[in-house]
């Protein structure tokens, strides 16, 4: 017997196997942050995740997320449509735009804050996170003045 099917459980994973949580079905009952709605499609509670969490992010025409992080989470954004300005950084002095198709990468306690840059268009992301439990730490900055642009450098393409 191979490792693969001593995995399998009785059931041959019919009902504890593959999950289709269907969008309209979300759970918005998740840790917030004042600018933005999180809703939950995959984490421990709904389909027996044990090291990810997944769901969307809406955040309306010109609003702006307060300054928050993840804790020892790592998190990716994808940017479904819209445009998405982020800022980070201790004071959230640095910046960043992502577009449609876009991945957007924050590492463990870093301090950011989400921003729709449109004035008209509502931002929709997918949002997934190292651990099930969906950690959010909501913090008291204020942001830059300037925030200072950032342009993405490959660090492996570097020419």
């Amino acid at each position: 017997m191979t490792d693969l099917h001593k995995a399998i459980p009785d059931d041959g994973c019919k009902h504890s196997g593959v999950r289709v949580v269907p969008g309209d079905q979300l759970d918005s009952n998740t840790p917030q942050t004042p600018g933005m709605d999180r809703a939950a499609a995959v984490n421990l509670a709904r389909v027996g995740a044990q090291k990810l969490w997944a769901g969307t992010v809406h955040i309306h025409p010109h609003a702006k997320t307060g300054a928050h992080h993840h804790g020892p989470l790592e998190s990716v954004i994808y940017v479904v449509s819209g445009r998405a300005r982020i800022r980070w950084g201790e004071n959230l002095e640095f910046t960043a735009e992502a577009g449609p198709g876009d991945f957007i990468y924050v590492p463990p306690f870093v301090p950011h804050q989400e921003i729709n840059a449109s004035d008209t268009e509502p931002l929709s992301c997918v949002l997934v996170q190292s651990d099930n439990d969906a950690v959010v730490v909501n913090l008291d900055i204020e942001p830059a003045e300037k925030p200072e642009g950032v342009a993405w450098i490959d660090p492996i393409h570097r020419d």
